[in-house]
């Protein structure tokens, strides 16, 4: 970096050690605190002070026994390059990300509250990884979903699985809850020990866009209406319409009173994915979908 201080004349180098060193040290006030931020010795700390005094012609430290202040010059030569040495990080740092295609803006979606809460952590630690990629949530219905990343209105989406259709790649799974049974309250399903996937053969069960999300072991399901969202479904299941196979979360996002969610025996996992246009992803693409099993995995 080129600093032109009005310290001495012409302009003059200053490295970047040297730059850390004395800002550190003018914020501190203090070599041992100094040395420990930076991780050297408190001698090296104080060579390259020296150092920079004696190529800037004048103290930039009063140094006593008990205490270090800035001189005038000092404070004048911390008051003009702190923002400068900051914009030069910045400015690095921008390049760094846009080398690695992190910069820009980045376009997820979801389907239902479950998947939107989830994504807000997700794009917390992105953002922390990534400052300068920006991160666009959009709630979808189950049947835009797919579209959308076809269409590119969106870069990635956090559904359930399996996703029909050809040409989506999917990412590692990132939850796994329990199968349940919507059925409505006083039911004759609606029993402490649950139901069975068999069960299913015997009432209708409400239909939600791009097939049903039990995997019944027995006999197909009796087709019951369909419904667009879940909260939908949910208003058919309670009018005594058909019953309805959903994840364990949707006990806590979607409480209804006329509503009993048992446990469904015999049905595989309900599990969750980002899914993203098959081929090569986009840097930004990756590293998102690293966030996310690296937040799952740490149990945040």
């Amino acid at each position: 970096m080129i600093v032109n201080s009005g310290l001495t004349t012409g302009w003059r180098v200053i490295e970047r050690y040297e730059a850390e060193s004395f800002l550190t040290l003018a914020e501190e006030l203090h070599f041992g605190r100094t040395a420990e931020r930076l991780r050297v010795s408190t001698a090296r700390v104080s060579q390259t002070i020296r150092k920079l005094e004696r190529r800037v012609g004048a103290a930039l430290f009063e140094r006593t026994s008990r205490r270090v202040e800035l001189t005038p010059l000092g404070r004048r030569l911390a008051d003009e390059l702190g923002p400068a040495w900051e914009a030069v990080g910045a400015a690095l740092q921008g390049a760094v990300e846009a080398g690695r295609g992190l910069s820009g803006s980045l376009r997820v979606a979801y389907a239902g509250a479950a998947a939107g809460q989830l994504l807000v952590g997700v794009a917390e630690l992105f953002r922390e990884r990534a400052p300068g990629c920006e991160v666009l949530l959009r709630e979808a219905r189950m049947t835009e979903t797919v579209r959308w990343l076809r269409e590119d209105e969106a870069d990635l989406c956090l559904v359930p699985l399996p996703v029909p259709g050809p040409g989506i790649a999917c990412g590692p799974v990132l939850v796994r809850e329990a199968r349940m049974l919507a059925v409505p309250a006083g039911h004759l399903l609606d029993r402490p020990d649950g139901a069975s996937a068999a069960d299913l053969a015997a009432v209708p069960v409400v239909r939600l866009p791009d097939g049903a999300p039990v995997e019944p072991q027995q006999e197909a399901p009796a087709p019951g209406p369909a419904a667009e969202t879940v909260a939908e479904a949910l208003t058919l299941v309670a009018a005594g319409q058909g019953v309805l196979p959903v994840g364990a979360h949707t006990r806590r996002y979607y409480p209804r009173p006329d509503v009993a969610y048992v446990p469904l025996h015999g049905a595989p996992p309900l599990e969750w994915a980002l899914i993203r246009r098959d081929g090569d992803p986009a840097a930004r693409v990756r590293a998102f979908t690293e966030a996310a099993a690296d937040l799952v995995a740490d149990g945040r």
